[in-house]
């Protein structure tokens, strides 16, 4: 039996019966602790924190501990201009660049379109090799980021896929869930599909009935995962859990960090950088901190 807290947790499964498989997620504190480094507007909020569980969900599908996923949104003339999530063995961080003032001009319920303006949805895995850089890009287009996202593994990896995501403010805290469904025709992951299709009988199944989830059911955090998915899937098919991961915040930016990176870089790069107390400021965008790096590196 896999042991896993029903919050800030990625449980795996598969339903071996239908060649499908999946990732079932929910984000609590870890995601308030994403929020809580931006005084973000409650509308770019929800749309980090959407961001933040589907970056979980496509993070969890690589396999290897060392590999990446990340998620960004490049626009034109639209409120948000940049988007940026990525994903790391559980660790998980993000940020969002906005227009307040064009923010402030939207509807109270402003479509991905004016949010976004012609925007695209890069969606890049990191591997060790031989595997390499994977990136798919694809207009951001739908009702939702996760439309959008889904969009792309069927227009990009030819995956049919089932993608939803529930954001829910309790008492100024905020907790998100989403589930991932894809099919694989051929079985397991990795084999060739030589038939993936949106019509597909046994996909259309799993579709349906994974369809029926409901938002509450994702993001109550006293509900255990495996209980979603016994609910939806179970009545008619085997559901085997494969593993499960939790998820913490994961900025990595420190001080010894930065000093790597300022060391690579030309004395004349670093003259230009140092200010007039001789020091060299760095502002991470996703942790909303500014470092100082002062000392012998600057000098190297």
């Amino acid at each position: 039996m896999i042991e896993i807290s029903p919050t800030d947790s990625i449980l795996s499964f598969a339903i071996p019966a239908k060649n499908c498989r999946g990732r079932v997620v929910r984000l609590g504190p870890v995601l308030d602790d994403i929020l809580a480094a931006h005084a973000y507007p409650p509308m770019i909020r929800d749309i980090l924190a959407e961001a933040v569980c589907l970056t979980a969900m496509l993070g969890a599908l690589l396999k290897d501990e060392e590999s990446q996923l990340t998620l960004q949104a490049q626009t034109e003339a639209g409120v948000i201009s940049l988007l940026a999530c990525d994903y790391k063995n559980g660790a998980l961080r993000g940020y969002v660049q906005f227009d307040r003032e064009r923010l402030a001009a939207q509807p109270l319920e402003p479509s991905l379109m004016a949010l976004f303006g012609k925007g695209y949805l890069a969606i890049t895995f990191d591997q060790p090799a031989p595997r390499g850089r994977n990136q798919g890009i694809v207009p951001l287009e739908g009702a939702s980021l996760a439309e959008a996202v889904q969009n792309y593994f069927f227009q990009s990896e030819q995956i049919p896929t089932l993608i939803r995501v529930a954001i829910e403010e309790t008492d100024g805290r905020i907790s998100a869930g989403g589930l991932l469904v894809q099919h694989l025709p051929e079985g397991e992951a990795g084999r060739e599909r030589l038939h993936a299709q949106l019509d597909h009988p046994e996909w259309e199944h799993v579709e349906i009935m994974g369809s029926s989830v409901r938002s509450e059911e994702l993001t109550d955090i006293t509900l255990p995962l495996e209980d979603i998915l016994w609910r939806l899937f179970s009545e008619s098919d085997e559901v085997r859990l494969l593993s499960g991961k939790p998820c913490v915040k994961g900025c990595r930016c420190n001080e010894d960090h930065i000093r790597d990176v300022i060391a690579r870089f030309p004395r004349e790069d670093k003259d230009d950088m140092v200010d007039e107390q001789g020091n060299i400021a760095i502002d991470c965008a996703f942790c909303s901190k500014t470092f100082t790096i002062t000392g012998t590196s600057l000098n190297n």
